[in-house]
């Protein structure tokens, strides 16, 4: 897949950040149909009017909570009815809360949401439009964001980790689910980043030659990455790194390196988005 144009592209968390730069991507190279998901009704009817003012797509959004999956079946079946089958879905929602040790949690609520938004909704809404990429022939994508701490385990980030743990898991046993079935026109890609600099992640310290990402450098390479059709992409270098030292180093041996670079002390500050 060269490009996006003429496709129909779906993106979860639209309103802002890493999910309306992915919106705004599809709509710079001419999809047909750029569908907009997100709970944040104000910013997310600001989101469709800034990009349908550009011309060059048609721009629907739809107010849907991920972490309901009623909610996700109902808003993919309004999508299927009124816009059609999609080309390329954007798994991009996500969630993070706290950043003491799991023990000091006092709203359980906030796992429900974590593991509902980050690891469930993929699936959910994956399956609202997957058979149809399936049955359909046609070159088609999905896309999902996961995260370097779904590779590498993070103090005082243990459900988020474990939710990106799933995401990744799930993502990429259906990549390899597809080609086993001899349905390679539908590519599977895993996104892997450390901290990115959107507000969600306010507080979180970078660690040895690992600084915080920016935004535009995330969505270009990922996007680029997923028209080619790529299986993971894990960024920067340095996770790449150390998902192959918590491979082939001894537990111990890698604890103390992760630790000495400051990988398990990057979440000691962590605050968030307000």
């Amino acid at each position: 897949m060269k490009t996006a144009a003429g496709t129909k592209v779906l993106v979860t968390g639209a309103a802002m950040g890493l999910g309306k730069s992915f919106a705004q991507r599809a709509v710079a190279e001419r999809a047909a149909d750029v569908v907009l998901w997100d709970i944040n009704e104000e910013a997310l009817k600001e989101t469709a009017a800034e990009l349908a003012a550009q011309g060059s797509s048609r721009v629907h959004h739809y107010v849907v909570d991920v972490s309901d999956r009623d909610a996700i079946a109902e808003a993919g079946a309004a999508v299927r009815a009124e816009v059609g089958d999609i080309d390329v879905l954007i798994n991009n929602a996500g969630i993070v809360r706290g950043n003491g040790y799991f023990w000091e949690t006092t709203n359980k609520v906030d796992i429900d949401k974590t593991m509902a938004i980050n690891s469930l909704a993929p699936m959910y809404v994956t399956l609202e439009f997957l058979p149809a990429m399936v049955s359909g022939k046609r070159e088609s994508r999905v896309m999902t964001i996961a995260s370097s701490a779904g590779l590498v385990s993070n103090p005082r980030m243990s459900v988020y980790a474990a939710s990106k743990w799933a995401a990744l898991g799930w993502s990429d046993s259906v990549r390899l689910e597809l080609e086993q079935s001899g349905n390679d026109h539908v590519k599977f890609t895993t996104v892997c980043p450390t901290y990115i600099n959107t507000g969600m992640f306010d507080g979180a310290k970078g660690f040895l030659f690992t600084p915080i990402l920016e935004p535009d450098h995330v969505v270009d390479t990922s996007w680029n990455e997923m028209k080619k059709g790529a299986a993971l992409v894990v960024m920067p270098w340095t996770s790449r790194l150390n998902r192959a030292i918590t491979g082939l180093l001894p537990l111990k041996v890698r604890d103390f390196y992760l630790n000495s670079v400051g990988v398990y002390h990057s979440m000691d500050e962590f605050k968030g988005r307000k």
